[in-house]
């Protein structure tokens, strides 16, 4: 798990050209359009091949991040959700599931 602090997520945003409303999709695309333009294999010479390198690593990362921040995101979204609408099957769902583990 990627730990996510809001420095990192903007960092992210920013490296892949997004605002901060991006959709799932948008971010997929962002992701496609940067791997497309900066791949290694597309390099000219051996100096570009590594800067492409070094950027893809970026690339991926701020990748990674963004999702696990969508995940996270959606997670908590939908607890709020159940605790708001059936507070008591979130606390049966806690329990069992902190019990359990």
């Amino acid at each position: 798990m990627i730990s996510l602090s809001f420095k990192k997520i903007d960092a992210a945003r920013k490296l892949l050209g997004l605002s901060s409303e991006a959709t799932l999709q948008e971010i997929k695309e962002a992701y496609r359009e940067k791997v497309k333009n900066f791949h290694p294999d597309k390099a000219k010479n051996e100096l570009e091949k590594e800067k492409n390198k070094e950027i893809m690593a970026q690339v991926n990362q701020a990748y990674k991040i963004l999702l696990e921040y969508i995940k996270v995101y959606r997670f908590s979204f939908k607890e709020k959700e159940v605790m708001k609408n059936d507070p008591q099957k979130f606390m049966r769902r806690f329990s069992k599931d902190w019990l359990s583990g």
